[in-house]
């Protein structure tokens, strides 16, 4: 009956213990489900996704403490998260993959104190113009600059108001273009001088048909919007319903940015995010994410992966022309984070 009762007790454990899971907080449809799915099948752990669509909702829910085994922080992000201790260091000889990643995304994060030491590169993008010629044509009156005057010029933006105009609401990514194309850094910028450049730019918030992140994807590709600055995944999805799209990176250049994995200091699991990282930059299923979400891959562009995707993906790699001609967003001190925010708000509410 001892020997009875041993049996049960131990089945009883068993059955009751909680299934693996591992917890991920990531960038709205930021990868391929089935790549989740297969991992879910090879590892037996069972990924939470939760989504995000804003770097300052990642920003606090680290502030917070909320417990997630991967997140995927960009790069302009990374400074003050391993400054705050936000972020676990990461022994990247436990990758087995990450000899595939591009050494051009490695060398360019290398500028980030200890970002290599804390993250590895997952997708990247640039920050570009999306442009409806024919509509945008009509409403200019003339051949179309390849500026970014077309936006941050009031006389040019008012040419083109009629057919739509759109900006992220992302201020990191506009005031660092915007001062990009007045010849300024943000990085350098004083909190007094990227006041002032918003104030500036106030005068374009009217004008603006939209201001987010996801919904002028469809207005785009809907035809009622003739200009917007966009990352480069969402002008593809755009492009691929509307055939009039075009993306540009204007001769004033774009942003480039590198979206990471880091497993956050207070992470659960540690040792299941060391498999799902390793998982998600093979070769393959990089290349299964790129495809899906028409961000960048991360593998070197020598590799054979790459080779054959470029040939079907043209729009999806930065020629070395197209990338000597834009910069890596930069990372702000607090200070000038906290002036941008409140900058920023300023601008929203002129819009209203």
């Amino acid at each position: 009956m001892k020997y009875l009762l041993c049996i049960l007790a131990l089945l009883t454990c068993g059955g009751s213990q909680a299934e693996d899971v591992l917890r991920f907080y990531s960038w709205k449809d930021y990868f391929d489900p089935g790549v989740l799915e297969d991992f879910q099948r090879a590892s037996g752990i069972r990924v939470d996704y939760h989504a995000f669509t804003t770097s300052d909702e990642l920003i606090l829910a680290m502030k917070n403490g909320d417990a997630y085994d991967v997140v995927v922080p960009s790069h302009f992000m990374l400074r003050q998260l391993i400054a705050e201790g936000k972020l676990a260091p990461i022994d990247t000889r436990r990758l087995s993959n990450h000899a595939s990643l591009d050494p051009w995304l490695l060398s360019t994060l290398a500028g980030i104190p200890s970002a290599n030491q804390h993250a590895v590169p997952y997708l990247w993008g640039s920050i570009g113009m999306v442009v409806n010629s024919q509509l945008a044509q009509t409403a200019y009156g003339e051949a179309l600059p390849n500026s970014w005057g077309l936006l941050f010029d009031a006389s040019k933006a008012a040419r083109l108001a009629s057919c739509g105009l759109s900006m992220p609401d992302a201020p990191e990514e506009s005031t660092s273009l915007l001062l990009n194309y007045q010849g300024r850094r943000l990085s350098s910028a004083s909190s007094r001088q990227i006041g002032r450049s918003l104030q500036a730019l106030e005068v374009l918030a009217p004008r603006l048909r939209a201001l987010d992140n996801w919904e002028h994807i469809d207005e785009l590709a809907e035809g009622r919007l003739c200009l917007a600055m966009s990352w480069s995944g969402h002008a593809m999805h755009a492009m691929e319903r509307n055939p009039m799209l075009t993306y540009r990176i204007p001769q004033e250049g774009a942003a480039i940015y590198i979206d990471t994995l880091a497993i956050p200091s207070n992470a659960p699991n540690p040792e299941r995010a060391y498999g799902f990282i390793d998982f998600l930059i093979a070769p393959e299923n990089a290349i299964r994410n790129a495809r899906v979400t028409k961000f960048y891959a991360p593998l070197a562009s020598s590799s054979a992966e790459m080779l054959s995707f470029a040939k079907d993906n043209p729009m999806q790699v930065l020629s070395t022309e197209q990338r000597r001609r834009s910069y890596l967003l930069e990372s702000l001190k607090p200070e000038q984070k906290q002036a941008l925010d409140q900058s920023w708000e300023q601008f929203k509410a002129a819009r209203r």
